[in-house]
């Protein structure tokens, strides 16, 4: 079989496992079991195809028999769809491992447990016939398929009113992403006289006509992958979702859309312009600050997590941004850097978002409780899961040796270039925006620190934390699988980025050939003088500190610590309300950027006398932007039904009007 025969047959997989799925009514545990099988034989499918087409010489493209009546659907399989299927590969395996014990509780109740499975299988196979589509037509389809199966998924326990809205605003903004896709896709279509991608990229456009493709492609894409102000659904429909659906929406839905733009970018128009870069460079570092200033202020672990994706999608962009500015300005290898920068830290979101994810579900589903401030000491009940997020949080934060760090590093590395460019605007935005990535890390290191800290330190603050029981090995499995990639990919970045060389290759001629040439001990994107990263040494030293550390305690070199009762001051003995909480964590970066937020803040008291603090925060985008487009849709609705009166001879006037209109445009 060819690598776009194994391809094929993941998605084939997928869609049986969503067909045993909805037939399995009657026997829904062991059903379950079976779809989740047949679903992680399509991710390993998936992995094994993207990998081959990773290092494939050349790309593999082919048809399938449907699509219009004179253009059947196109298929290609290259360097840079083999990435995004891997990905989704990965991700759909671990989930695979995960889902079994976790959806163990939908089986008899009130939610159908076989439409989890087939609109999970149809998401899947959306998402994988979306990376492999070579015609806008067909990309257009699966694209819906992506976009309407997830909706089933977002609304599965529709007897929740939150559930229900999350659903309606996620749809709504899908579809009206999906329409820009479409308006995007029609003027290369229009130019290039057909709806294959083959045509499109032997179209010479205008700056004009090009610039309109690009504006309505990253306002699709980025409406689909939570650009700032465009992310409003991101932390409704994210939250409300099952965990493990979450993990494939966050981990794998948001590259897709990042792929639908690098593809319509970086393949599709023939040229770029470097005023494209400023303008993505400027929205993905708003992106990720808001994204992480959001994901702060947020006490459910979930909703946190949301906001968060939004931030990495951020400095995905960013990185993005500078790959279009350095192209545009002739800078070829700069552009390369930025380009796999992004690449990179697509696959390593992917992997620790979805164990992030897979974390929090495990959390949420040993104490049936959504809000941090409800948590606590569940290291000390759940000691695994406990340590699988630890190295989720240590990734997402960005601190070596793990992958978070490298693909930061490399999006440095990218913007420290600024020097280089002979236009002094950009000689300024880029280091504005590089300090802005660096305030992003440093929030997002402080934001889980008290997501973990919250959730797993301390004393229990429920009862239901306090009774809390280790998962299933399944679900443990899928968490320690991706805290595995975390660290393989962090302290092996010489040999990801000698992968991710070939997208380059394919698409511009030109790779990053500079990284590796020191040996896999050493990753030096520029010359050795001016950037050089050893994460197998710092990896090294952690472990010799460990092991010193453990000897001198063994041997007696470091004084014993001494338990005693904590010190309580003569007035009671310690509890869980003396516990730092997640709103007081947060509180001074509330006071510093208040601005930002909507704050509702009361302090009351209740019947027996005692206060009771009230807090709400809300997204001033919504207000700003959303409300008053809410409010204009209802007043033109309101103008549109006079229009109704009942009479026959006002409808008919209305229909000569507007035929004598449309003739008087054709004519």
């Amino acid at each position: 079989m060819t690598l776009l025969e194994i391809a094929l047959l993941s998605i084939l997989l997928a869609l049986l496992s969503s067909v045993v799925a909805l037939a399995s009514g009657r026997w829904p545990r062991i059903a379950g079991k079976i779809t989740f099988i047949i679903l992680g034989m399509s991710g390993l499918m998936a992995v094994f195809a993207g990998i081959g087409a990773i290092f494939a010489e050349q790309s593999l493209t082919g048809q399938l028999p449907f699509g219009l009546p004179w253009m059947h659907w196109s298929l290609r399989l290259d360097a840079l769809s083999g990435l995004f299927l891997t990905i989704v590969g990965i991700v759909t395996t671990a989930v695979t491992l995960f889902g079994p014990g976790y959806t163990r509780e939908y089986a008899f109740g009130p939610d159908p447990l076989p439409a989890l499975g087939g609109f999970t299988g149809l998401f899947v196979a959306g998402m994988l016939l979306v990376i492999l589509a070579d015609d806008a037509f067909m990309f257009m389809v699966s694209w819906e398929l992506m976009s309407l199966s997830s909706y089933f998924l977002v609304v599965f326990q529709h007897e929740n009113p939150a559930n229900r809205r999350a659903g309606f605003l996620y749809i709504l903004m899908a579809e009206v992403g999906a329409l820009f896709i479409l308006l995007g896709y029609s003027v290369l279509a229009a130019h290039g006289g057909g709806f294959e991608f083959a045509n499109m990229r032997n179209t010479e456009l205008s700056l004009l006509w090009s610039s309109i493709a690009f504006i309505l492609a990253l306002v699709g894409f980025g409406m689909k992958a939570g650009l700032v102000p465009l992310h409003v659904w991101l932390p409704e429909a994210h939250p409300v979702a099952p965990a493990h659906i979450s993990a494939l929406m966050s981990g794998v839905m948001l590259k897709v859309a990042i792929y639908g733009f690098i593809r319509f970018t970086f393949d599709l128009l023939t040229q770029v312009h470097w005023g494209w870069g400023v303008g993505v460079l400027i929205v993905g570092s708003i992106t990720a600050l808001m994204g992480v200033l959001y994901a702060l202020m947020q006490n459910d672990m979930k909703r946190l997590l949301a906001y968060s994706s939004i931030e990495n999608v951020g400095i995905i962009f960013i990185g993005l941004g500078l790959a279009l500015i350095f192209f545009g300005t002739g800078h070829q290898l700069l552009g390369v850097m930025g380009l796999i920068a992004a690449l990179y830290h697509s696959l390593n979101h992917s992997i620790f978002k979805s164990l992030l994810f897979l974390g929090a579900g495990a959390t949420i589903h040993a104490t049936r409780e959504h809000d941090m401030e409800r948590m606590g000491g569940l290291l000390k009940r759940m000691p695994w899961t406990g340590f699988f997020v630890l190295i989720g949080c240590i990734s997402i934060s960005a601190l070596p040796p793990f992958n978070g760090f490298v693909s930061e590093w490399l999006t440095f590395q990218a913007a420290l270039q600024a020097w280089t460019l002979e236009n002094p605007i950009l000689r300024l935005l880029i280091p504005i925006s590089a300090a802005m990535l660096a305030l992003t890390g440093a929030l997002a290191a402080t934001t889980f620190v008290k997501m973990y800290g919250v959730t797993f330190l301390g004393l229990g603050r429920t009862r239901r934390a306090r009774r809390a029981n280790e998962v299933s090995r399944g679900m443990r499995a899928a968490l320690a699988m991706l805290a595995a990639l975390c660290l393989l990919l962090g302290i092996l970045p010489t040999f990801v980025i000698s992968a991710l060389n070939h997208i380059p290759e394919q698409l511009f001629g030109q790779s990053l050939t500079q990284a590796a040439a020191h040996g896999w001990l050493w990753l030096t994107p520029l010359p050795e003088a001016k950037a050089s990263y050893s994460a197998p040494l710092i990896f090294l030293g952690v472990i010799i500190a460990w092991w010193i550390a453990s000897m001198l305690l063994r041997r007696g070199k470091v004084r014993e610590i001494k338990r005693c009762e904590v010190w309580d001051c003569g007035f009671s003995t310690p509890n869980h309300r003396m516990q730092y909480t997640s709103t007081a964590f947060a509180m001074p970066f509330r006071r510093i950027f208040g601005l930002l937020f909507h704050i509702d803040e009361k302090v009351s008291t209740d019947e027996s006398g005692q206060p009771r603090h009230q807090l709400q925060i809300k997204d001033r985008i919504w207000d700003w932007l959303y409300v008053p487009i809410g409010r204009a849709v209802f007043l033109s609705s309101r103008r549109v039904k006079h229009l109704q009166t009942g009479n026959v001879r006002v409808y008919l006037s209305w229909s000569l009007i507007t035929l004598l209109v449309l003739l008087w445009i054709i004519s």
